[in-house]
């Protein structure tokens, strides 16, 4: 049977699978410890956190490679790319922060993105960098600028003990640490309300809106961020309460309300609008051709002048020494042949009497030569003994006597001045110039202010306004602005911070208002807000297209001028579509 003789069955035992010979895997051989990486955790970030790949390229291209000793040791390029930013390729880790999916053009006018940056070059790596170094080029600066002084005054440099302080207490130290904590303060705000911001007008948060719906509203405002950001000023605190962080204070200031002006006048709501020609709609009207910075002038000139009469500590009293020297007209010097026990009235002297003068409600002058044996003069004006006994007999007004004894008449001292100040040859040779208009502006200012005393006291009751006559004649002099109001900006603007600056101590002095500890702090925090909130709503109303530049590198996005740019490819881009 064919059955039967079949040999029997084995279970089906799947078949062993033998790899050929060469197919077997070696064993494994002891393998040596891997070595550890090159890159120090520490260098890298010590790298990181002083210069950027891009930076380091341009160095080595400029500077290192152009030396044959320096290329030979220094790294290479690739080499600190990938101590500063690992794997990451050259191409991703030497371009900027741009966010992908963006057409061809606008990577070149969107800012750099403020979360994190790609490869090592993060935003809080720049931010630390450029923290570090304005630290230390603001206190070389400040140390460099503190040892000119001294050695201008004429001090040496191994000052007493007692004169000595601490190295974390030198202004110095603590100016420039105030400057880099306010720019790193600045950026990590500013970043933080940004992302706040995306995360609340995300559709996720929508409960939360709805259950705080003014929070929300001011959160995600477009200004929320410039606005958070300013807070960055309070560590203006760090620098102590001294002149210097006034004067800061109040730049600063300046400029936020300037630029806050622009913004307002460029969206008519200054000088409203007005119908076109047929009534097809409206346009904003422009600036009146008289108005401009040159108004300041007056009440800075006004105060300034009332301030040094009675305020002299309150005053800038370096500013008036260099006018005081250009004023030998109504300030006289010492004669050659002065007795040597006579003391001759300095300028401060007679500015000082002149303020004696209106508190006793301007007296009349009583000539020594006429009335030898009767006091000529009240005990508080002896000072000007010397002055008042040459002058003339005819002269009536005792301000008059001592500002010009020599010469009995008000107007011919006024036109003197003019002549000395404007010769005619000079006059001929810079008619048409600036020089002519800024020498006018100049001598028409100072000459006023100080003949306006005479007049006053000439044609005015003495009881009238006796000490007010100092602003009314300084706002006098400040109406010669109006010659120099296209070009003189600059002066206007100087003379109207240091009115403020004196002002605000006369008031304080005074009590007309009470000095909070802090204010100027807070003061420069919100004239950092202003600013950052023009910058938001309107670029174009910070007219310098540095500072524009400079608050985009505050913000952590690049010395650029985004705005502008962005609106110069829009330009170019409907030119070609024109075309």
């Amino acid at each position: 049977m064919a059955d039967g003789s079949s040999p029997p069955r084995l279970s089906s035992i799947p078949p062993l699978a033998i790899p050929a010979p060469d197919a077997m895997p070696r064993p494994p051989a002891p393998s040596a410890p891997k070595p550890k990486s090159v890159v120090d955790p520490v260098l890298r970030n010590a790298l990181r956190y002083t210069i950027s790949a891009r930076e380091y390229e341009t160095l080595h291209k400029y500077v290192i490679s152009r030396s044959r000793i320096l290329r030979k040791r220094a790294p290479t390029v690739n080499t600190i790319e990938k101590y500063i930013n690992g794997e990451t390729s050259r191409r991703g880790s030497l371009g900027r922060d741009v966010p992908k999916g963006k057409g061809k053009g606008k990577e070149k006018a969107t800012p750099p993105t403020l979360g994190p940056g790609g490869g090592g070059d993060s935003y809080n790596a720049r931010a630390i960098r450029h923290t570090l170094r304005v630290f230390v080029a603001t206190g070389i600066g400040a140390k460099a600028y503190e040892m000119l002084i001294a050695r201008i005054k004429g001090r040496k440099e191994s000052s007493s003990p007692q004169k000595k302080q601490p190295f974390y207490k030198s202004s110095p130290l603590r100016l420039s640490l105030s400057l880099s904590t306010i720019l790193l303060l600045y950026r990590l705000l500013f970043r933080f309300f940004t992302r706040l911001r995306a995360q609340l007008l995300d559709p996720t948060a929508a409960p939360f809106r709805e259950r705080n719906p003014r929070t929300s509203n001011t959160l995600t405002s477009p200004y929320a961020p410039a606005v958070g950001a300013g807070l960055a000023g309070l560590a203006l605190g760090i620098y102590p309460a001294q002149q210097l962080r006034l004067t800061i204070m109040i730049s600063v200031m300046f400029r936020a309300l300037e630029f806050g002006w622009n913004l307002l006048e460029d969206e008519g709501s200054i000088w409203g609008f007005r119908s076109r020609a047929g009534g097809n709609g409206v346009v904003k009207r422009e600036r009146p051709w008289w108005f401009g910075s040159w108004m300041l002038q007056p009440l800075a000139m006004g105060q300034l002048l009332h301030a040094v009469a009675f305020d002299r500590e309150n005053s800038p009293v370096g500013f008036l020494d260099l006018i005081f020297k250009h004023t030998t007209t109504y300030l006289h010097k010492a004669p050659e042949n002065l007795p040597s026990g006579v003391r001759w009235p300095g300028s401060w002297d007679i500015v000082d009497s002149l303020a004696q003068m209106a508190k006793l409600n301007w007296p009349p002058f009583i000539s020594p030569t006429l009335f030898p044996d009767e006091p000529t003069l009240p005990a508080t004006l002896t000072t000007l003994a010397p002055l008042t006994s040459q002058a003339y007999p005819i002269i009536a007004s005792l301000s008059c006597a001592g500002l010009h004894p020599r010469d009995p008449s008000c107007l011919r001292t006024y036109l003197t001045f003019w002549l000395l100040y404007n010769a005619p040859l000079h006059l001929l040779n810079r008619l048409l110039s600036r020089a002519f208009r800024l020498t006018t502006f100049a001598t028409g200012t100072i000459s006023t202010a100080w003949a306006s005393i005479c007049f006053f006291q000439t044609w005015l009751p003495r009881t009238f306004l006796p000490t007010q006559r100092f602003f009314l004649g300084g706002f006098l002099a400040g109406l010669w602005a109006f010659i120099e109001r296209r070009e003189g900006r600059s002066i206007f603007l100087y003379t109207a911070r240091t009115s403020v600056d004196s002002l605000w101590k006369v008031g304080v002095k005074r009590r007309w208002w009470r000095a909070m500890r802090g204010g100027d702090v807070w003061l420069f925090a919100l004239a950092l807000a202003i600013t950052g909130a023009v910058y938001e709503r309107d670029a174009r109303a910070i007219r310098e297209a540095n500072v524009r530049k400079g608050i985009s590198w505050m913000r952590g996005t690049g010395f650029r001028d985004w705005g502008l740019e962005d609106e110069d490819e829009l330009e170019q881009a409907s030119n070609i579509k024109e075309e």
